[in-house]
């Protein structure tokens, strides 16, 4: 596949999965626990037919040492990685983990959703190893600053 071909199918299914995201809101609103979002938001993907993994659980190492496991919200056509939330604003220390969660799995790409505000809140997320987000086409967009998500180290 073409870079432009794979930026512009990610971008596609970034674009779905954020929708999904949306129709959840829409229908629940905010102030519920991030497994109610979480088991909506499965029922959405498989009415929307994506492909997904809920709670996979992925192995963590170091040097070749297995430190550990962690769950990824969702995995999505085995492209995405989507991490949840369902608190009153995001942080920057979320976006840092979703990050973390994509170097360390080796993922190009991952969304950060966040439920718990008025509005629905995400942002996208990359593997600054595997993506160059500068190089995107088409970007899906901060819903906040109207930018696109960039990585880079302050």
């Amino acid at each position: 596949m073409k870079k432009t071909d794979y930026t512009n199918s990610i971008n596609a299914l970034t674009h779905k999965i954020i929708g999904c995201a949306m129709a959840v809101h829409k229908t629940l609103g905010n102030g519920f626990q991030e497994v109610i979002y979480q088991r909506a938001l499965a029922i959405e993907f498989s009415y929307q037919n994506l492909e997904f993994e809920r709670e996979k659980e992925m192995g963590l190492s170091y040097r070749g040492y297995d430190i550990g496991t962690r769950r990824v919200d969702f995995f999505v056509e085995q492209l995405v990685m989507v991490e949840i939330k369902a608190i009153e604003k995001l942080e920057n220390v979320h976006k840092a983990q979703a990050i973390n969660y994509c170097e360390a799995y080796n993922i190009a790409d991952g969304l950060l959703i966040n439920f718990g505000s008025q509005s629905l809140d995400f942002k996208r997320v990359y593997n600054k190893n595997l993506v160059s987000p500068d190089n995107q086409k088409n970007p899906v967009q901060d819903n906040n600053q109207g930018n696109p998500q960039i990585n880079k180290k302050s």
